[in-house]
């Protein structure tokens, strides 16, 4: 209970706080009435539009939107060299953003620039080609629908546009409303970009005059950015997510982990990972985890298909990397496509370097720890690039004297200049295919093996699968000091000591061994499981002490080496469970090879069931879709690898001579 006094010193402040509580109000109100104070103008230092100035420069930039055939309107970017005249145009259709790829510095050149991804500059300025950079349909300054590697017009797309329409309807306008351009046109690019030039074939404009596809995605199920024989390429999740989430890819796949493989590892599944992302929401995404099997989805709009069924019109000359660690399968499958077409013997040329996926455009003298003894990639510019875009861009151009196949030989490190590819096949060729054979004790042998143990056996668990690379394992990239380009040549010491890898090795050689054209697995093997992946991966491995490189002793460098899903042994399009432990013939090809195995040097070959987290884990237990696989599917496996007498392993080499 309060005092008396207590009391009534609150009955006296409360007509106080009121009459203090009311002139505080009627000071804001009149605060409210009074006209804004004004402060003093402090401008800004942008201005509100900047014109760069531009006078010195030695190109001239004309940012247009070409109309296309159902009215979308394609934002391109033309660069003239200042006082062209009669000067051939080089084309590029990009989902990479034209503006920016076009927007470069390059020390020793004044105007828009070209160097960058997809640009051969010293080829592009030096020798003044007029060059046209575009958007494709639906990214970045373009309008219209992104479909990836949109088919062309057919079952898998009825509209009546594609990006074989979108090439020839920007080739027309060009040749129209260009006029310093000879009105020849050539197509060029890198990957997707590869793509395209492989699309302007497809009923060609009549001013298109020559291809160049590098590196191009061609068939995405069977060997190149999607699936490697069934096996899906989870790492590139990330690109699917910015390629196709916005029109400029303004929303980046983000993790919280440094290391990739515990990403993948507690996701689980691709499909719960993408559910994790949001991934549902493109539409892509969903038709990818709804065609696991080689299905007419995929079967359709395989490049290397699609261009066999059309007439050959215009040159073209294939690059590929013999290390491409995105594309790898995709210029040799068109190659094989459209070369049986050149009656001629003139209208398809093929380019093998020693190369990383786009390698050509850059310095080209070493991949990783590999050395080739010279700038391989600036020889094919020179050399090769130059001469042959001349000859049909440039009026009066002589023709370029460049063989029907200019082949890197690695191990060698030269330069040949070849008649056909492979050199090595089965019937009419230089040698034919030599059996290399899994022997017991873990050896190699050109000789068929007769007696010993029938198998080796290994333990696969889904839980500890074996990293496609040293941990921790890097995300897809090119920069900031990413290694991606280089994994294809990685020291392959790191699962050579794993327990779950099977490792063959042969004796020294005391003469050298080469080998020029497609490694053919016979494997013979068996698992507990009824689902089961197979990687192969075939190994030069150096002396133990390398005078001239001392960090290449021991160095076990893969010279070609792939994945294979079980489940698709019986057919591409039919996935079929695996019978459980019984001994199986598997047969698949592992990317094309040119190389020398140098004197003093070993053959290896290394078997294991699993290359995470690059590709998806199998859970070993055979399920109707892996992407849903549950933690329960995924079982420990034993697997065996077969080399009796009657049961033979072994890899198919095009060996040309030993």
């Amino acid at each position: 209970m309060k005092s008396s006094h207590a009391a009534t010193a609150i009955r006296t402040f409360k007509p106080a706080l009121l009459a203090l509580l009311l002139s505080l109000s009627a000071a804001a109100l009149a605060m409210d009435d009074a006209p804004p104070q004004q402060y003093p103008n402090y401008p800004s230092e942008t201005p509100t539009r900047f014109t760069p100035a531009t006078g010195r420069f030695d190109y001239v930039e004309r940012d247009v939107m070409i109309p296309m055939r159902d009215g979308v309107k394609l934002h391109t970017v033309i660069l003239i060299p200042k006082g062209a005249h009669h000067a051939g145009m080089v084309l590029t259709r990009t989902p990479y953003d034209a503006k920016e790829l076009t927007h470069h510095v390059l020390s020793g050149h004044l105007g828009p620039m070209l160097e960058g991804y997809d640009n051969a500059a010293d080829v592009m300025v030096e020798d003044g080609y007029i060059r046209v950079v575009q958007d494709i349909r639906g990214k970045y300054g373009s309008e219209g629908d992104y479909v990836m590697n949109r088919p062309i017009h057919g079952p898998l797309n009825p509209t009546p546009v594609d990006d074989a329409t979108d090439t020839y309807d920007t080739i027309d306008w060009l040749v129209k409303n260009v006029p310093e351009s000879n009105g020849k046109v050539g197509t060029i690019g890198i990957s997707y970009d590869g793509f395209e030039p492989l699309m302007s074939l497809v009923h060609p404009h009549p001013a298109l005059k020559v291809a160049v596809p590098m590196n191009p995605m061609v068939d995405g199920w069977m060997g190149d950015d999607w699936f490697h024989h069934g096996a899906f390429r989870q790492q590139n999740m990330s690109y699917i997510y910015e390629q196709s989430a916005s029109r400029d890819n303004s929303y980046k796949w983000w993790t919280n982990y440094h290391d990739e493989y515990d990403l993948f590892m507690q996701a689980g599944s691709a499909g719960e990972l993408g559910r994790q992302y949001g991934m549902e929401q493109l539409g892509f995404w969903n038709k990818v985890i709804a065609h696991p099997a080689y299905d007419s989805f995929w079967s359709d709009q395989a490049v290397d298909k699609v261009l066999a069924a059309q007439p050959l019109k215009v040159p073209v000359m294939l690059v590929h990397s013999l290390w491409d660690q995105e594309d790898i399968y995709g210029a040799l499958a068109v190659y094989r496509a459209i070369k049986p077409k050149d009656t001629r013997g003139d209208m398809v040329k093929l380019v093998l370097g020693p190369w990383h996926h786009g390698q050509e455009i850059e310095e080209g003298s070493s991949l990783g720890a590999i050395r080739f003894g010279s700038d391989t990639a600036k020889y094919f510019r020179e050399h090769i690039l130059r001469p042959y875009l001349a000859q049909y861009l440039k009026d009066g151009a002589p023709k370029a004297d460049i063989a029907p196949v200019t082949a890197f030989q690695t191990g060698s490190n030269t330069w040949q200049r070849l008649d056909r590819w492979p050199l090595a096949c089965e019937d009419g060729c230089t040698a034919k295919s030599r059996a290399l054979y899994l022997q017991a004790g873990q050896k190699l042998s050109f000789n068929a093996p007769a007696s010993g143990t029938a198998y080796d056996e290994y333990i696969s668990d889904p839980a500890h699968p074996v990293p496609f690379r040293a941990r921790p394992i890097q995300p897809i990239g090119y920069d900031n000091g990413l290694t991606w380009p280089q994994w294809l040549v990685d020291d392959q010491r790191e699962a050579s000591g794993r327990t779950d890898v099977v490792t063959y090795v042969s004796d020294v050689l005391t003469r050298p061994l080469t080998i020029s054209g497609t490694p053919v697995v016979h494997l013979v093997a068996s698992t507990s499981g009824t689902d089961s992946d197979w990687v192969v991966k075939l190994i030069d491995v150096y002396p133990d002490q390398v005078a001239a490189q001392p960090e290449l002793g021991g160095y076990q460098l893969a010279v070609a080496m792939d994945i294979f899903r079980g489940r698709y042994r019986e057919g591409f399009d039919h996935p079929q469970p695996l019978a459980a432990n019984q001994p199986l013939a598997y047969r698949f090809d592992l990317p094309t090879a040119n190389h020398v195995f140098l004197p003093g040097h070993r053959l290896m070959v290394q078997v294991q069931s699993s290359w995470f987290p690059l590709y998806d884990r199998n859970p070993q237990t055979y399920v109707p879709n892996i992407f849903w696989a549950k933690p329960g599917d995924y079982r420990t496996a034993t697997q065996r690898i077969y080399h009796s007498a009657g049961q033979a392993s072994y890899i198919a080499l095009p060996v040309i001579s030993d």
